[in-house]
């Protein structure tokens, strides 16, 4: 692959899914990936997005550690055992190391909240 394979690839909308239970995060991460021209399917809870991941293959996914009763990292499981080149990323209000080497087996980046648009953007490209 060229450099402007390279570039023209990063520069192609992807399809993003974006999980969190908290309405506002959820909104926010959502716009800041239109904003860079990605298309996003957004949910607020655990079970409507592993129905979709079972039938939809995504570029990449967003999900945070805690979905309510459930755990993000289980979504990013499954999502990477079905789809294993899609691109992970995994949020989280504290810093855990056992979690972020988890995160880390499964080829996904690790972010801590608060997060800037710039960080997440990048991990996107």
């Amino acid at each position: 692959m060229t450099t402007a394979d390279t570039a023209a690839a990063q520069t192609l909308p992807k399809s993003v899914v974006v999980v969190d239970d908290d309405e506002a995060m959820l909104r926010l991460i959502t716009t800041w990936v239109v904003s860079a021209g990605h298309h996003v399917t957004s949910f607020g809870q655990f079970e409507e997005a592993k129905s979709y991941l079972a039938t939809t293959k995504p570029d990449v996914i967003i999900a945070d550690v805690r979905l309510g009763a459930f755990n993000g990292l289980q979504l990013v499981i499954q999502a990477k055992l079905e789809h294993p080149e899609i691109t992970a990323i995994v949020l989280t209000g504290f810093y855990d190391p056992v979690l972020s080497g988890e995160v880390s087996k499964l080829g996904a980046s690790y972010l801590v909240k608060p997060i800037r648009s710039e960080q997440l953007l990048e991990k996107l490209r």
